[in-house]
């Protein structure tokens, strides 16, 4: 309830007789002080730089306010700190820690922030690969790619024996008259579906395909790529990809035994497959109704369709009885017999793939790579890079900084709650910024030790 007449001054409960009021005239304070770490993170593995890099600037240059690493950080920072929508940045323009991390305090021209507003920002997204009246900008699709592989690489202080890809497509729902929408059967909705690989917490892509293909389309060709790039820098490097059964495609797979990849990719049910492990199933309901739990028997056979694979290959099937029924689950892979069990192979290895839901999960869900509202696939796959950076600066943070924190293996929505979001009073004067944050922060030792660890990184 209002206290007075000034529109600008919130009236509350009262506290031991005294009034409670509330007003926006703090002066320069922001909420996002925490956001001073993602700016020590860039500055440590250089994504903003190098992501910038990836775009041709056209404009003329003495006409310019904001450079496009201006812009391209801005927009990236927004995201990891919470802002999804260009919209947002009409205000946050005027915040100084976004000022900070562009690395300018002032503009040039009087009627400009010193970071750039929506309009400039959307001109940014709605880029064209030949330049407009007003899109000058434009980018390159394979060095953002490129830059994604790069920096997974770099992430490791020596070539790692054996790394496993994670291969997943996913929904992306539309709610517009976006390019290249479709209605999908399976996810009952128009959507976009992207395929994701993921290395561990590492995104190694994210591309935008249409909905009206199978969800192994293109896979061959980003994994080719991928693969290709590892290898210039780990020769020697063993590499496993895991994926569900919509990637058991005889293409991929051919390519993987051509190449000298391995992979574990599950296998859709049928009754040929079912009528193999009749026995096992058997035993595991005789042994599940005698013990009232679940069950489980292991099969390993060579395996080949009738028309679609060009050889036979190893299958481990899973022949459980749970809850009163058959539960049965078959996996194809190029690992032999040798060299891992298959119960092993089954539970240990290729289980561990649901685990790569989870990121996307944190893409789509906390860094906002579901936001694909702009006209074209072309901006809309723009808007998804950007969303992939945030992730990537976000992971960076956790793995260079939080290692000997709480938030170790936090979300990348817990960090930005935890550790991004303090509100502070920003002064500047002729030598120092200062970002006096609040007295209360309850996680003021795990932001000291992550401000030690990238100083130290940086240095």
């Amino acid at each position: 309830m209002p206290t007075e007449c000034n529109a600008d001054l919130f009236g509350f409960a009262p506290v031991e007789r005294r009034r409670v009021v509330a007003s926006f005239g703090g002066g320069s304070i922001t909420s996002d002080a925490g956001g001073l770490l993602l700016g020590a993170t860039d500055r440590a593995i250089g994504l903003v730089e190098r992501f910038a890099g990836c775009f041709v600037d056209r404009r003329a240059r003495t006409l310019i306010e904001h450079e496009v690493r201006t812009l391209v950080g801005q927009r990236v920072f927004g995201l990891a700190l919470g802002y999804e929508d260009v919209n947002d940045h009409d205000h946050l323009r005027h915040d100084r820690l976004f000022a900070v991390l562009a690395g300018k305090l002032e503009a040039r021209r009087e009627d400009c922030a010193p970071v750039a507003g929506k309009s400039t920002l959307n001109r940014l997204e709605l880029s064209r690969p030949e330049p407009s009246k007003y899109h000058k900008i434009s980018h390159d699709p394979e060095a953002i790619e490129g830059l994604l592989v790069d920096l997974f690489m770099e992430a490791h202080q020596r070539a790692p024996s054996q790394i496993v890809l994670d291969l997943d497509a996913t929904d992306d729902p539309l709610h517009g008259k976006q390019e290249g929408r479709f209605f999908h059967g399976y996810y009952d909705c128009y959507c976009y579906m992207p395929l994701y690989i993921f290395c561990g917490r590492h995104l190694l892509a994210a591309k935008l395909r249409r909905s009206n293909i199978d969800g192994a389309a293109g896979s061959v060709e980003e994994v080719a790529r991928i693969v290709g790039q590892i290898r210039q820098r780990w020769q020697r490097v063993r590499i496993l990809l895991r994926a569900d059964s919509g990637f058991a495609r005889e293409a991929l797979m051919a390519w993987c035994e051509s190449n000298g990849v391995d992979y574990a990719f599950g296998l859709q049910r049928n009754d040929r497959l079912a009528e193999e492990i009749d026995a096992e199933l058997a035993e595991a309901q005789v042994e599940s109704q005698r013990t009232g739990r679940p069950a489980r028997r292991f099969k390993d056979f060579q395996w080949t369709t009738r028309k679609s694979w060009s050889r036979r290959r190893r299958v481990i099937a899973k022949a459980e009885w749970t809850q009163g029924e058959a539960n049965p689950r078959f996996i194809v892979t190029s690992l032999g017999r040798h060299e891992v069990k298959g119960r092993h192979l089954y539970e240990k290895i290729y289980c561990a793939r649901g685990d790569m839901e989870n990121r996307i999960k944190e893409c789509q869900g906390e860094l906002f790579a579901d936001r694909t509202s702009s006209a074209t696939m072309r901006a809309n796959q723009l808007r998804l890079w950007f969303a992939s950076m945030a992730y990537v600066l976000l992971c960076a943070l956790r793995r260079i900084a939080l290692g000997r924190t709480r938030f170790a293996k936090a979300s990348c929505g817990s960090i930005r709650l935890a550790l991004l979001k303090i509100g502070a009073l920003v002064t500047i004067s002729v030598r120092r910024i200062k970002f006096a944050m609040a007295s209360g922060y309850p996680y003021q030792d795990d932001f000291r030790k992550a401000h030690v660890l990238l100083t130290a990184a940086v240095r």
